[in-house]
């Protein structure tokens, strides 16, 4: 079976070539370790050049011990394959690093060098657009979120056709911790390297699950916050929601790491009951209700997903009818012809939903295909 390895990366390749009299660089290093490439000094720039060569050097004369003793992630890497990396060429490798100069610059160096080995299929998280980093709490704790959705849609790409393996060897301590507990979850198996050796530590998958019931309670917020990502403190639901399930700025609320991995583990199961969540500011008619009832559980949660986002719509802009007609993804628009005072949007995998705006609330009518809705909306 083929694996998918997602590695932690650090910066251990770049600080790895300081030498003892250069003390000056890994202090500059330290101070600029959650800067981006824009907010860096020319000085930096020059100093993590220098190390990148000093390090590329290292990595094309092939000796691998030297290479293992030079960077934490790729040591993880060749005992994960026994030393042959040939062993990997069929695998898909995710490369984890923050959205710093130094650890873009040091994940881009390891992708190379990956690639050159024949694990042509090596990638780095999260986009460059990101702002990853542990910078502060609530920097850091959004992106570890990002990277949960992300699992999970990966999880759900790949279902059971892969194993899939965390390589925690590399990366800032704050990243480990929070990926192991991750791949407690998401991870078919997590490996280690003891202290000042290059023995391989396995853990296997253990049987952690959400307790249902205790997450129950709190659907309909969850599923917003998920959604929406930010959402005002002042919002009844959510402040019902469980303190370290949330991180709260002055007027606004997110999903903290914790909340989107309770939330994603759960949410299969929430959004795939017998009956779809009570969103403010959408109604269902019987019609609709009996539409969602014969569907099966994927459709159920596609369609629930995008009521979440509709809910948030409508709820957060003051004009939430224009703010649904604006955008992109639901895309609200009138029926022509004998069916004008009634509104449609479509869903993936050619489904649709009817109807009616009355005021600043959608009456819901009909959800199935095409045809079934535009025959009867």
């Amino acid at each position: 079976m083929a694996r998918l390895v997602i590695s932690t990366v650090g910066t251990s390749l770049l600080t790895n070539q300081i030498k003892n009299s250069e003390k000056r660089l890994n202090s500059r290093l330290q101070d600029t370790t959650n800067l981006t490439q824009d907010e860096i000094g020319e000085d930096v720039k020059d100093i993590i050049s220098q190390l990148l060569t000093r390090a590329e050097k290292i990595l094309n004369r092939g000796d691998t011990l030297e290479i293992q003793e030079a960077s934490a992630e790729l040591n993880g890497i060749y005992e994960l394959y026994d030393k042959n990396l040939e062993a990997g060429k069929e695998d898909i490798h995710w490369l984890i690093a923050t959205n710093t100069a130094q650890g873009r610059a040091t994940a881009k160096i390891v992708r190379e060098f990956l690639v050159k080995q024949g694990i042509t299929n090596t990638k780095i998280f999260p986009e460059s657009d990101s702002k990853f980093s542990t910078k502060n709490t609530d920097v850091f704790s959004q992106g570890i979120a990002e990277i949960i959705r992300w699992m999970e849609n990966l999880k759900e790409k790949y279902q059971s056709q892969i194993k899939i393996v965390f390589n925690l060897v590399g990366g800032f301590k704050a990243i480990q911790g929070y990926m192991n507990t991750i791949g407690m979850f998401y991870a078919d198996e997590i490996i280690y390297i003891f202290e000042g050796s290059n023995k391989l530590i396995k853990i296997p998958r253990l049987p952690v699950e959400i307790k249902l019931s205790e997450v129950e309670k709190y659907k309909l917020p969850l599923a917003m916050m998920s959604e929406r990502k930010r959402m005002l403190t002042s919002w009844k639901e959510a402040q019902e929601i469980p303190k370290d399930w949330v991180d709260v700025t002055e007027k606004e609320m997110t999903l903290s790491a914790w909340g989107e991995l309770i939330y994603q583990q759960s949410k299969n199961k929430l959004l795939s009951q017998d009956e779809p969540l009570k969103f403010p500011k959408i109604e269902y008619k019987q019609s609709f209700l009996d539409d969602y009832q014969d569907k099966p559980a994927d459709e159920k949660i596609i369609l629930q997903e995008n009521l979440a986002r509709l809910a948030c719509l409508l709820n957060i802009n003051k004009d939430g009818i224009s703010a649904v007609k604006q955008d992109a993804i639901i895309h609200l628009r009138r029926y022509i012809g004998k069916y004008k005072d009634l509104d449609h949007f479509d869903l993936p995998k050619d489904r649709r939903v009817s109807c009616l705006v009355l005021g600043n609330t959608l009456q819901l009518r009909h959800y199935g295909e095409h045809d079934y809705v535009n025959n009867n909306p």
